[in-house]
């Protein structure tokens, strides 16, 4: 029988999936669409397509293991489908948060406005940034789903048997200890994506003082747009900044009193970032945001009993 924190989180937890999968399902169809009507893929379009499948994996794994501990936590937390979804939690997770460093080089060298040479030179070679990120990500899920084989930590493994409850504790730390170690790997590509949104803020910023200051009428659809585009990078930081926090604190679970509780609280937390940032991607893309408003017209107009458009 649930109790009742688990009945709300399970609720919660089910909503937050079917809005996160629903909005990258969403990014997903429109681009493929995109590409077969145009037979041509353009770089954005890639980054996004992999972003939001990887969110999809992503959200899929969190919300399993959130369900798998409430409706079995002790079977579940001894058994080797835990560590079958700890590969694919670790595979996703490096997976979204590489993709998500693409984006954001790619969205500072498109449009942050910076003359230092080297920024030139980068932005010159675009695309074989993004392909060796990609590359990067691809390296990266390889050593993970090396290092997650258990022959791989056997000399990091402890044998104690004072007593039965020494003993699960002391098998709680190879695991706990090999997930924290492959998730140092999210490091690189978290200080990348990090940096590349900080300094477009910046660059934002600055170029939208500058704007006021030469500005002629009472509003300038220019800067209306610069200050719409901060606002969402500020959003995205902050839960980008609280989703990493939260993962960091889901990995060490294993080691921390009461983590049935953590992990529960912690996955609730998890999921925003991955759901809600699909619909920031989709407001800040012109071809998504009038795939997306054409889409609620439909709706709308099934609704009210109307005829509906014919999506082109």
């Amino acid at each position: 029988m649930l109790s009742t924190m688990e009945v709300i989180y399970t609720i919660l937890i089910a909503g937050e999936l079917t809005i996160g999968v629903w909005g990258n399902a969403f990014i997903v169809l429109v681009n493929c669409t995109g590409w077969i009507k145009r037979r041509d893929i353009s770089t954005i379009d890639v980054i996004l397509v992999s972003l939001a499948f990887s969110r999809i994996c992503l959200l899929c794994v969190i919300s399993l293991d959130g369900f798998l501990i409430c409706i079995s936590p002790d079977t579940y937390a001894n058994s080797k489908l835990m560590s079958i979804v700890d590969v694919f939690w670790t595979l996703s997770n490096h997976s979204s948060v590489w993709f998500t460093s693409c984006l954001s080089i790619f969205y500072l060298l498109k449009i942050a406005n910076i003359s230092h040479p080297l920024f030139l030179w980068l932005k010159l070679k675009i695309n074989r940034i993004i392909l060796g990120i990609f590359l990067m990500s691809f390296l990266s899920c390889i050593i993970i789903s090396v290092s997650m084989n258990e022959n791989f930590w056997d000399p990091f493994k402890v044998n104690h048997k004072e007593n039965i409850t020494w003993e699960l504790k002391v098998s709680k730390i190879p695991s706990a200890f090999k997930l924290l170690f492959l998730n140092l790997g999210v490091i690189i590509p978290f200080v990348l994506c990090l940096t590349s949104f900080l300094l477009l803020l910046f660059s934002l910023i600055r170029h939208t003082k500058q704007r006021k200051l030469y500005a002629t009428g009472s509003r300038d659809p220019s800067t209306e747009a610069h200050m719409r585009a901060i606002k969402a990078l500020i959003i995205f930081l902050l839960l980008f900044l609280t989703y990493y926090a939260v993962f960091i604190i889901l990995t060490s679970s294993l080691l921390i009193p009461q983590g049935e509780l953590v992990v529960m609280f912690g996955s609730a937390i998890a999921v925003i970032f991955p759901s809600s940032h699909s619909f920031i991607l989709i407001m800040g893309n012109s071809k998504l945001r009038k795939a997306f408003l054409k889409g609620l017209r439909v709706v709308k107009s099934f609704h009210r009993g109307r005829k509906p458009f014919v999506l082109q």
